[in-house]
């Protein structure tokens, strides 16, 4: 029962499915039975039976409906599927229909001639409804909102200019692009520019506020610079790298107060690539007069563009120079490339300034001295000028100046003693002399012999008379002498210079040559005399250098030298010498004592007869004699004293 049911469902539903797409093409059949309706007033052959037995194609069977029935049928060439259908005392105009609805034919009459061809559903061609655009904007705040999924951007374009009143423009190169984006309630540039940067394009903003959607060119990306930014950038490649040997480079910008700056973090990266996308990132303008080689790996963050030019390039044989706002970039030997700077020294010397700069820098950089202005003019790339002139003008400082006072006191004690008895012969003596404070005493003939006769009085011994013209000498003296003399020098040095200070005498000593000059005959000699100076002089070298915290170290040496006699031979004179070098630390305007350079001299002189000189105790009577001892100290007190 079951299948049977199931058999008697299948034939229904095989016969229902047609019938079904027949009434669905109901309104189309009845306009092609309306029209042959109304041709077969005027062609009877429309309405004539026709019993045809035809097996093959549509173009034979309708071939034997017009040659049977007197009509003109005209067949599409492409129509040439087969027909099976046996249909007899069937009207024309009935077949036609039937045809037309069982192989869906489409039937139009031009005329008296029926066309017959292939029925094309008009609803394949009509336009899809439009997609809605869900873009809303919001005039009090300007922002706008964006719910958009594989929409024409055209249309996205379209629909921003109606709600928001901006002209946005899309060129014929994005007329197919589809984009899609969800954004909430943003300011409507901020909208545009990450609804560009979602689908891979990028927005521009005119200066007569039109908004421009343009494709990506050659080597541009999208990227987050900086300040955390949508952006574009180009990508730099050096020809001929091989992929997986280049270096690695970032270069970001952003403004911090006020000033855009670079950030870079690059590995093994060309430097004409830093460069180029520093110069990109904020927007300077270029030019590259030679071919910049070489690579570097550099790590900066937020220096000015001028800065990281010169980190770039330090090191290198290249160099830039800014004019009218391009930056010209090349080898620093280049014409246009070189620029001049004068600096005018203020403190210093510019013969101590040029011999303390190095001689690399010498070679890279002419430089020019004019002494009457004190000023150095400098020649080369502006990055070495600049790094030159940061060193002159830390080393272009004040020199201090020390006025160094020099209190010289040399202190003598002199000792004399002369003793002895002299006696003589002669017309003119007197009797006199001094008693104290020493005994130099001349006793006459006459004084003499009375002293002689009080003797014999006494002793009862005569010791006779001396000659009329006898005298005699008695001398005993002592003496002291204590000599202080002082000096009060003044000298003034620079910072590191030696001021030197000499006090002295001179003498010459003479010496005689003898020059032989043998003739022939007879030989001559030529006697010459030639004096030789020899200096005894106090000196003092006193070289002060000053140090951070005003303090003064001084390098002192003293030389003291003296004649201990003067010979009258005319041989050199003895000298003695005494030497002292210290070095020491002190404050300015201190005071320091530099003492205890001693000298003693000796000098015993005597005279007297022949071996009772020499005898104890008879010598005080024969012999006259004179020592003498002399003591010398020398202090010296030194004051500094700075002067800026």
């Amino acid at each position: 029962m079951d299948k049977k049911f199931t058999r008697l469902l299948f034939i229904f539903l095989l016969f229902a499915c047609p019938f079904q797409i027949f009434a669905q093409q109901t309104p189309r059949i009845k306009a092609i039975q309306k029209k042959l309706d109304s041709l077969a007033e005027y062609l009877p052959g429309l309405n004539q039976k026709v019993t045809l037995q035809v097996n093959g194609s549509i173009q034979q069977y309708l071939l034997g409906i017009s040659s049977s029935n007197n009509l003109s049928i005209s067949v599409d060439p492409k129509l040439s599927f087969p027909i099976n259908d046996n249909l007899n005392d069937v009207a024309a105009s009935n077949i036609l229909v039937f045809l037309a609805q069982k192989y869906s034919l489409d039937i139009s009459v031009v005329g008296s001639i029926i066309y017959v061809t292939s029925y094309q559903d008009p609803a394949q061609f009509a336009k899809p409804a439009a997609k809605p655009i869900n873009v809303t904007y919001n005039r009090s705040d300007n922002t706008l909102s964006l719910a958009l999924n594989d929409d024409s951007l055209t249309n996205v374009a379209k629909k921003i200019t109606e709600v928001s009143g901006k002209n946005v423009i899309v060129p014929n190169s994005l007329q197919g692009k589809k984009v899609s984006a969800f954004i909430a309630a943003a300011p409507l540039e901020t909208a545009m520019d990450k609804l560009a940067y979602a689908n891979e394009i990028k927005m521009v903003k005119t200066s007569d506020n039109f908004y421009l959607f343009q494709p990506l060119a050659e080597n541009e990306e999208l990227y987050v610079n900086g300040d955390n930014k949508t952006s574009v950038r180009r990508i730099f490649k050096p020809a001929g790298t091989m992929p997986g040997n280049g270096g690695s480079t970032g270069v970001y910008s952003r403004v911090v107060n006020g000033e855009k700056v670079i950030s870079a973090d690059a590995t093994n990266a060309p430097i004409i690539n830093l460069v180029k996308q520093a110069s990109q990132e904020l927007n300077y303008n270029y030019s590259v007069y030679s071919d910049i080689k070489g690579t570097i790996d550099i790590h900066v963050t937020d220096v000015p563009y001028k800065e990281f030019l010169d980190l770039l390039f330090k090191g290198t044989s290249y160099t830039f120079q800014s004019e009218n706002g391009i930056y010209l970039i090349g080898d620093r030997t280049l014409e246009g490339l070189r620029t001049f700077k004068a600096i005018h020294l203020q403190n210093r010397s510019i013969d101590t300034i040029v011999a303390m700069l190095p001689n690399d820098w010498k070679k890279s950089v002419d430089i020019k001295e004019f002494r009457e202005q004190n000023t150095l003019l400098l020649s080369g790339s502006s990055s070495q000028i600049r790094e030159i002139e940061d060193v002159i003008k830390q080393l272009d400082e004040l020199v201090p100046v020390i006025l160094i006072e020099v209190t010289m006191i040399d202190i003598t004690k002199t000792r004399t003693i002369s003793t002895g008895i002299s006696a003589g012969v002669s017309d003119s003596v007197k009797t006199g002399g001094t008693v104290l404070p020493g005994v130099n005493f001349t006793v006459s003939a006459s004084g003499i012999n009375s002293f002689l006769s009080s003797i014999s009085k006494i002793t009862s011994i005569n010791l006779g008379h001396v000659v009329p013209n006898f005298y005699a000498t008695i001398q005993a003296m002592e003496a002291n002498n204590n000599v202080d003399v002082r000096s009060v020098p003044k000298l003034t040095a620079l910072n590191g210079h030696t001021a030197t200070l000499s006090i002295g005498s001179r003498v010459y000593y003479k010496t005689n040559v003898q020059s032989l000059y043998p003739s022939a005959s007879t030989s001559t000699s030529v006697f010459t005399n030639s004096y030789t100076p020899i200096d005894a002089n106090l000196s003092v070298d006193i070289k002060p250098v000053v140090s951070g915290d005003d303090q003064v170290t001084l390098g002192i040496s003293v030389n003291i030298s003296d004649f201990t006699s003067i010979p009258t031979d005319g041989s050199p004179p003895p000298q003695s010498i005494s030497k002292f070098a210290s070095s020491l630390r002190v404050h300015s305007e201190d005071t320091i004592l530099l003492g205890g350079m001693e000298r003693n001299e000796n000098d015993l002189t005597s005279s007297g007869i022949p071996i009772l000189s020499r005898i104890p105790i008879l010598k005080w009577i024969f012999s006259s004699r004179t020592k003498t001892n002399t003591k010398i100290v020398t202090v010296l007190f030194i004051k500094s004293t700075i002067i800026r």
